[in-house]
């Protein structure tokens, strides 16, 4: 019995540190007051918030609600997670403006702004340079080892004390920063190549960008399959927004995920007996084997387009599209079985101009990192979550 025991501790240590059990932001709270009464420590609040999954979103006004509940670094972090994870979630209903739903004449016009403001102004957009900090969480690895090939190098994120002891949880990995460009309102890739040993280093990278919302919302309108869906506080403004989906023989969304394996067995490999004799010698002599026979192990992309569907949060007023949400829509029997993207917009001044541009992105993700090689002999999913940040526009591709 202490065997099998043991055993069961070890096979819940094993599971993703992703958590299990859903709860509501308003039960989140009320956990948090439950162990600060309790004076528990840093490290039993932040092991009971990884086992934690939101059913509603925790929006960042709520979340700064929260700190005075939190005793450290170590639960800051996995407060922060749990905000990211649950951004393309509703807010709780509580939350939601209590107005009613505009009219279909009215419904119509606000598209009618948005469509307007996406060809002519965002799409519009001149070519742009801004800093990009990216900060990563995964489960199953601890905090990039040196040969992952990734260098840390981001500043200024807006997390708090959350990362300055990542080897402590497997959540927090690594941050970076580069400098992206961007045209039209698209962000384009690295015109250097990546040297970085995706995959083999127990990672993934996403190599197209964010999904354009010029792009997004021609093809949502040429469907004809945007519908209203609610109103909600954006930046503490009435918000409409609007639900859609694409289907594939319609959709341009690509996905493209390094890397996964392929795992090929080469060479030859002979067995003899005892007396040098091939298999079926001497009975029960002690056989060997000689030859080159060898393991062979190659990493590859997954590509694919996909149909997608997601929501669009839109400016009553202005008809600025101010956060923009995409699901690909991908097969569970395929290596890579989520890619979900939030995109908020915000004001920044370009050289005298102010204009609307990506602010954050939050990008939820689950693949299948063995791939198709059936490597360890077992099936597994790994989970990493993506948030990025731009500060420091400036005009023109450097």
């Amino acid at each position: 019995m202490k065997r099998l025991g043991w055993i069961a501790i070890v096979l819940v240590a094993a599971l993703p540190a992703w958590g299990a059990k859903k709860i509501t932001v308003a039960e989140l709270k009320t956990t948090l007051e439950d162990m600060q009464k309790q004076s528990k420590n840093d490290a039993d609040v932040a092991a009971a918030l990884k086992q934690l999954e939101l059913s509603e979103q925790l929006t960042h006004v709520t979340m700064n609600s929260l700190v005075s509940f939190v005793p450290g670094p170590l639960s800051t972090e996995q407060v922060y997670v749990l905000e990211a994870r649950s951004a393309q979630l509703p807010p709780p209903a509580s939350d939601l403006p209590t107005a009613a739903a505009p009219d279909a004449a009215a419904q119509k016009a606000l598209l009618d702004k948005a469509a307007d403001y996406v060809s002519k102004t965002y799409t519009q957009l001149p070519a742009l340079t801004a800093t990009k900090t990216t900060i990563r969480f995964q489960d199953n690895v601890e905090a990039a080892a040196p040969s992952s090939g990734l260098v840390g190098g981001g500043k200024d994120l807006s997390v708090g004390p959350a990362i300055v002891s990542p080897f402590q949880f497997i959540h927090y990995i690594n941050s970076t920063e580069a400098q992206v460009t961007s045209e039209h309102g698209v962000e384009k890739l690295p015109s250097e190549k990546d040297k970085t040993p995706w995959g083999s280093n127990r990672m993934i990278a996403l190599q197209e960008p964010d999904p354009s919302l010029g792009t997004v919302f021609q093809e949502a309108q040429a469907v004809g399959d945007i519908k209203w869906l609610r109103w909600e506080s954006v930046n503490g403004k009435q918000t409409a927004v609007f639900t859609f989906s694409v289907p594939k023989k319609k959709a341009h969304m690509a996905v493209n995920v390094c890397c996964f394996p392929d795992v090929e067995q080469a060479g030859k490999a002979q067995f003899t007996s005892a007396s040098g004799a091939t298999p079926g010698g001497s009975p029960g002599g002690p056989g060997g084997a000689k030859g080159n026979f060898q393991t062979a192990t190659s990493w590859h992309n997954y590509k694919v387009s996909v149909p997608y569907h997601g929501e669009l949060f839109i400016n009553p007023e202005t008809g600025i599209v101010v956060r923009m949400i995409t699901q690909a829509e991908l097969k569970s029997s395929e290596v890579v079985h989520q890619v979900d993207t939030r995109v908020d917009y915000g004001p920044a001044t370009v050289d005298g101009k102010p204009l609307v541009v990506p602010m954050r992105t939050v990008v939820n993700t689950e693949v299948v990192p063995n791939g198709d090689s059936g490597l360890a002999g077992a099936y597994s999913t790994r989970r990493t979550l993506f948030t990025s940040e731009y500060k420091n526009y400036t005009s023109g591709a450097k």
